[in-house]
């Protein structure tokens, strides 16, 4: 196995027993970047000569005994995330220069522990997609099939991955932008609850649903990075402490009952809901739903207890989401206006003009469409018709979640109603293509945790994930069921 194909376990294991070093492992990731990246545009940014340095500092620590679960480990981060000292994007060109002076807190807590960044990966602009086609720097493809689209937002995070060019990633999901590229990709992805991870240092799209998480190869490895990114935060009071154990997808059992998850033996015996909603969507894939079915009997044949359930409101969740996504987007986004920072356009005789124009030239028509909504959606005479009934209604979905998890431990469902879809298929229609987080948007609503894994592959190789949903806070027992999936 070359070195660059890795997961954490075992790449933290390599460098603690000097079987190869952090330079080599980075060197093998560089390698695959400037091999696959043309084809696949994962990385908008990648940090050759950074990353060889923080590499041989990650070597200095493991020489000196002061190691920690990260330590060397080269990693990539979403554009949408600020990294100090390295261009970060959001994959729009507003932002082509701009450099941030600081790292966001998930980044800093990596970085401090001598984590290496290899690079900032490619992504919808300022997580406006669920295609990684709407970056103003070219769409990212699929490594399993270069005709079809790697998911979006988190595209090129997922497609790093998958493709071996690092061991593991940091995204941003606010309506299934790591769920979603992680099953079209075939890899880990997980959605924490809102106030696990500190948003401090993120770009931010719609405030009350953006969260930040990992992508990984495994779900050990999901855990192992979730232990030291999450967290309260003073620079982000929505934050709340983090009291898992280490490995919280290997040390309990549901609701600490059981003995330890451990491959080869039973596992979690869970109380497994089948939410009818998700399995009614029109358009799901038959063997989208197939791989699904069979998952779930697989979970009952090792002795988890499958019920079926009712969450009423799941209908509503897409419409909610499309509400108060471009409200709290159109207010997100007057920040950029090539004033204070990014590419300001100088062509306009007035000031009007320059922010016109900068702007303009600077967002991709996505971006523009939902701040137009939500400027709409959030005027006089409309507000309270649009974005109040739709926090209304959101009340709502919450609660469904909260009663439901009173009879189950955790809630199963496709992660994506099809496999990945074919570049351009549905790029004219945006409204198919907001379809397309019709899974997932009801766990962000809810502020819940969800966790993509993979669950098997069409019969034209594409990935299937499977999605986990647990109560919030509950990120613990939610990556034990995906961990007994794995095996």
């Amino acid at each position: 196995m070359n070195l660059n194909e890795l997961a954490i376990v075992q790449a933290a294991e390599g460098l603690q027993k000097k079987d190869f070093t952090s330079v080599e492992l980075t060197s093998a990731c560089l390698a695959r970047i400037h091999e696959r990246n043309k084809d696949i545009n994962a990385f908008i940014t990648v940090c050759d000569e950074l990353a060889i340095e923080e590499a041989k500092k990650a070597d200095m620590m493991i020489a000196k005994g002061e190691a920690k679960p990260l330590t060397g480990i080269p990693f990539a981060v979403k554009d949408a995330i600020c990294t100090a000292g390295v261009r970060s994007t959001g994959a729009g060109k507003i932002l082509d220069n701009y450099t941030p002076p600081y790292d966001a807190t998930v980044i800093k807590k990596i970085r401090d522990q001598g984590g290496v960044l290899i690079g900032k990966n490619n992504c919808d602009a300022f997580g406006h997609g669920a295609s990684n086609e709407n970056s103003m720097y070219g769409p990212v493809k699929n490594p399993h099939d270069l005709s079809k689209v790697a998911g979006g937002s988190s595209g090129g995070s997922a497609a790093a991955v998958a493709d071996n060019m690092c061991i593991y990633a940091i995204a941003e999901d606010t309506g299934g932008s790591i769920r979603q590229p992680a099953s079209f990709c075939g890899v880990v992805g997980l959605r924490p609850s809102y106030g696990r991870n500190s948003r401090y240092g993120i770009m931010p799209m719609a405030s009350s649903l953006d969260t930040v998480g990992p992508l990984t190869k495994t779900v050990e490895d999901m855990a192992i990075v979730m232990q030291e990114i999450a967290g309260r935060d003073p620079l982000d009071a929505t934050t709340v402490a983090y009291d898992e154990p280490p490995h919280p997808a290997l040390s309990r059992g549901a609701r600490g009952q059981q003995p330890p998850l451990l491959a080869g033996e039973v596992g979690v015996r869970a109380r497994v809901g089948v939410p009818k909603e998700y399995f009614e969507i029109e358009g799901i894939d038959p063997e989208v739903k197939e791989i699904t079915i069979e998952k779930i009997k697989l979970l009952k044949d090792s002795g988890c207890e499958i019920i079926d359930v009712s969450l009423p409101h799941t209908k509503y969740a897409i419409a909610v989401y499309y509400i108060i996504v471009p409200c709290e987007d159109s207010s997100n986004m007057a920040r950029l206006d090539g004033i204070r920072y990014g590419v300001r356009n100088t062509e306009g005789r007035t000031l009007y003009d320059m922010y016109a124009r900068s702007r303009d030239l600077g967002f991709p028509e996505e971006v523009k469409r939902r701040i137009l909504i939500g400027t709409y959606a959030l005027s006089a005479g409309y507000y309270d018709a649009y974005y109040k009934k739709a926090q209304q209604v959101r009340t709502l979905i919450r609660k469904d979640f909260d009663d439901v998890f009173k009879q189950v431990d955790v809630l199963i469902t496709p992660t994506s109603p099809f496999p990945a879809f074919g570049v351009g298929e549905k790029a004219s229609d945006p409204l198919a293509m907001y379809l397309a987080d019709v899974m997932l948007s009801p766990a962000s609503v809810a502020g819940v945790p969800a966790l993509s894994v993979p669950a098997g592959k069409t019969k034209a190789g594409l990935p299937v994930g499977i999605q986990i949903i647990g109560a919030r806070m509950d990120e613990g027992l939610v990556m034990q069921v995906g961990h007994q999936l794995s095996f």
